[in-house]
């Protein structure tokens, strides 16, 4: 299978910054892009199996960044692979890219510092609100 990082493993990290660490790819992406293939990668993000794991995976992660309590995410969630996908993977039907196990919640943002090294501004976290306060965050 190739997978070298889980969802089981990233579990063991409890705070926001740890978990990034943990999944953060140097500023590389895997390899082999989709480039040519993209059609490929698409149809794959349009089928059912992909879309069941999706909806599985933000329900688990509650909708937090990274699967971090306090972390809500209040635009549409993205659903990345914890392991990078390769073309190969979709054509041979590898198991673990609709596998939770593999899979974790996350804003464009946190998926974009992943994956590029761009700077990570981080999520807002938990405010706490105080009788009296008028102002939403």
């Amino acid at each position: 299978m190739g997978c070298s990082r889980s969802y089981s493993e990233l579990q063991e990290f409890e705070t926001f910054q740890e978990r990034y660490e943990y999944l953060v790819l140097g500023g590389t992406v895997a390899h082999e892009t989709f480039g040519v293939d993209r059609d490929l990668n698409q149809r794959f993000y349009k089928s059912w199996e992909w879309k069941q794991a999706r909806d599985y995976v933000i329900l688990r992660d509650n909708g937090c960044d990274l699967g971090v309590p306090g972390y809500d995410i209040f635009e549409a969630p993205l659903v990345h692979h914890i392991n990078p996908m390769k073309p190969e993977h979709i054509a041979h039907g590898a198991d673990w890219i609709v596998d939770p196990e593999y899979l974790i919640t996350t804003t464009l943002a946190t998926h974009n510092a992943i994956h590029y090294g761009s700077e990570l501004t981080g999520p807002i976290g938990y405010v706490e609100r105080r009788p009296g306060d008028t102002k939403l965050w």
